[in-house]
């Protein structure tokens, strides 16, 4: 019935003068505001060849594009599309992938307080940790999907998700994704390691959507969610706390430039954006990392909305909401993060849940409200010792025009932020 309906949808798009109906059109494109307007701007795949999918082996085509892959393209998505989809259909999982994997004989061989892992602890230990990693390599290579320069990756209709696909840009420059719900991968191989913090940490792998030394590239009206798989659902892992399975929303690395999300939803997630590789990659990441978030949803966010390193990121008119967090905008080495007009609202919390340091030493804020007042993140972010000059100003790289009001800001992040939401203009 599935694969009726989507070939009586592309019959449609094909035949001369029968137009797609309003639930399946997508949006009309405008030009991106802020970084990745600058430079030689990001128009995705228009003009070139139009693919329409709805299962995980037709978006692998389409992304292959019969072999020209940096061709212009435009790719519909249509309902969902799962990552752990086979070529015939079936859906994998943990023992398709690693047969005999058990997480909880994984956990057995680091102690009962998960302090040190040994391969002797039981006779099961070195296997499990070989199908750990062999699990891992073969998760990701189902789950991986590698988006190329010069394409559209659209929604069509309200209701097209990704749903455990690792999406990536490596290399890739001229991106759109729009208009998708993106589900967060599970890790089902998640690795704890011992030293990591003062008890130990999860490392899972995957990303909802992951940007590699990527270049002009537009992120507009998405809904990055953990979806049917939140966090408080994992299985109890060492010291009475959830085994994390998921990595960020979306990661920003490898002097990746000129990128915008715009009127997007973050929802719901612990670890949510990172730009930056790493403290000690600023070789690769010094000079580039230029971003700009405009008017997105942040709610139900512990941390990282977002963490930078080295970027001269633009976050403006955005909205932060839900349980307090740990913090929302963290500044990292050598960051230039300037903030301007957003509005937080933590029943209850205080203006220092805004801003958190991380080996930063400049922060500034423009106009930001917190619980409906002033916030004066600028002398929340002295308090912690850093300055508030970053060395530049949004106006002077681009156009662009912020709401002034927290009212304003909110009606309108409330009203278009996400997938399947309006398009307007603030």
């Amino acid at each position: 019935m599935r694969r009726a309906a989507v070939l009586l949808l592309g019959l449609c798009l094909l035949w001369p003068g029968t137009p797609a109906s309003a639930a399946d059109r997508a949006p009309a494109e405008r030009a991106p505001t802020g970084w990745a307007s600058t430079g030689p701007g990001t128009t995705g795949g228009a003009g070139g060849r139009t693919w329409t999918v709805d299962t995980r082996a037709e978006l692998k085509a389409a992304l292959a594009n019969d072999g020209e892959p940096t061709a212009p393209k435009v790719i519909r998505v249509v309902g969902d599309v799962d990552g752990h989809e086979s070529d015939d259909g079936s859906l994998l999982g943990e023992q398709d992938y690693a047969p005999g994997y058990d997480l909880r004989r994984y956990m057995s061989c680091f102690g009962e307080d998960g302090s040190a892992w040994s391969d002797t602890r039981f006779e099961y230990c070195k296997r499990q940790r070989q199908l750990r990693q062999t699990g891992s390599n073969n998760e990701k290579a189902q789950i991986q999907l590698t988006v190329p320069s010069n394409t559209t990756l659209v929604g069509a209709g309200r209701d097209a998700r990704l749903l455990g696909v690792f999406l990536t840009v490596n290399t890739g420059s001229n991106i759109i994704v729009r208009d998708l719900r993106l589900e967060a991968p599970v890790d089902h191989f998640t690795s704890w390691s011992p030293g990591d913090g003062a008890r130990g940490s999860w490392n899972a792998r995957f990303d909802a959507l992951t940007v590699i030394t990527g270049r002009n590239i537009r992120i507009d009206h998405c809904t990055f969610t953990d979806g049917r798989f939140p966090d408080g659902a994992a299985p109890l892992g060492f010291h009475g706390e959830r085994v994390q399975r998921h990595d960020g929303l979306l990661d920003i690395e490898d002097g990746s430039d000129l990128i915008t999300v715009s009127d997007s939803r973050f929802e719901d997630h612990d670890k949510a954006i990172l730009v930056g590789s790493g403290d000690g990659r600023g070789d690769r990441d010094r000079g580039h990392l230029k971003v700009t978030f405009a008017r997105n949803l942040f709610t139900g966010i512990v941390q990282r909305a977002p963490r930078v390193r080295f970027g001269q990121v633009h976050v403006v008119n955005n909205v932060h909401r839900g349980r307090d967090p740990l913090y929302a905008l963290g500044v990292g080495v050598e960051s230039a993060i300037f903030s301007e007009r957003n509005v937080f609202r933590y029943p209850g919390g205080r203006p220092s849940l805004a801003v958190a340091a991380y080996g930063g030493t400049q922060f500034h804020d423009t106009g930001s409200w917190f619980n409906g007042r002033p916030a004066r993140l600028n002398a929340v972010a002295n308090a912690l010792g850093l300055g508030n000059d970053v060395g530049w100003d949004p106006a002077d790289a681009y156009r662009h025009r912020a709401l002034t009001s927290p009212a304003a800001v909110e009606r309108y992040v409330m009203g278009h932020a996400g997938a399947g939401r309006p398009h307007g203009r603030p």
